[in-house]
């Protein structure tokens, strides 16, 4: 990312506000598909979990306007309405089951990647972990159960792990691939602090053990693959999704808009960090 951009900071205010952003959010979806690293020419491969509603479907959507990129798309169940994907899909887009909170699904799931993109010498270019979960949102660290505890780290913390494990254990991370971790302003220590009242808290918990997650795999995933991997953290801010629920104010056209475009800038200098949509550097 340009040094400019990656010196912004971030406030507190720019969880609820989206008048606080920057150029990013302004990127026509036409040119967000331009890779940071292609050298080669080659159709850039991306995955998007959860991509059948919410800011997976909007993801896919603006990737899918570029015909040049190839899309694995993922949903966990199949065989629930999935007309909205389909209606946006490419033909180089692949919809694929994968539940993130099943490790024998995320297992197939590589195993479909890799069959799908061995035979043409492709590999992931982006891994897009949006698939997410908040469920119990009006718990409180006073009232949250054990259940609601382990249903929020297993599909918002183990779910990217194991994705990004097992894609890995199949060769298909590209030498340069870039991972996106979905997080939240929640997540961040330093803004939950300013935010009451305090609720979500199985959800906030979850998402600070994926910024720990991020901040370990952008030296593992790296080691691996030998210098050129970056592994980032997003906050996406507060959109109009089912999951954003009432009062969101943000939407996911201007949010994935911005994050594409923070992606597509990325350099090896921010590896294991931890931005807003617009860019501007989350505190821990």
């Amino acid at each position: 990312m340009r040094e400019e951009q990656s010196r912004r900071r971030y406030n507190a205010t720019d969880f609820l506000n989206p008048s606080h952003s920057t150029s990013f959010s302004s990127v026509k979806a036409s040119h967000l598909s331009q890779t940071h690293h292609q050298t080669s020419h080659k159709m850039p491969v991306y995955v998007v979990t959860g991509a059948n509603r919410g800011l997976g479907l909007e993801f896919t959507r603006q990737l899918a306007s570029n015909p040049s990129n190839t899309i694995l798309a993922t949903v966990r169940a199949p065989e629930t309405d999935l007309s909205d994907l389909h209606s946006i899909a490419s033909a180089t887009t692949h919809i694929l089951p994968c539940d993130t909170s099943s490790a024998t699904s995320i297992s197939a799931f590589a195993t479909s990647a890799a069959t799908l993109l061995t035979p043409k010498d492709l590999n992931i270019d982006y891994l897009l972990n949006n698939a997410g979960t908040n469920t119990a949102p009006s718990q409180t660290s006073l009232s949250m159960t054990a259940e609601a505890l382990s249903q929020n780290v297993q599909i918002n913390v183990l779910g990217p792990a194991q994705v990004t494990a097992h894609l890995l254990a199949q060769n298909l991370l590209s030498p340069t691939v870039r991972i996106v971790n979905m997080s939240s302003g929640l997540g961040s220590m330093s803004v939950s602090l300013s935010i009451t009242p305090r609720k979500c808290a199985p959800y906030s918990i979850s998402k600070a053990g994926l910024n720990a997650l991020t901040v370990q795999q952008s030296g593992e995933v790296r080691e691996k693959l030998g210098g050129g991997a970056v592994v980032v953290c997003m906050d996406p801010g507060w959109v109009k999704t089912r999951m954003g629920g009432e009062g969101a104010v943000l939407e996911a056209e201007e949010s994935i808009g911005g994050m594409l475009a923070c992606v597509h800038g990325l350099g090896e200098g921010d590896n294991g960090r931890f931005f807003t949509y617009t860019g501007k550097e989350v505190p821990w």
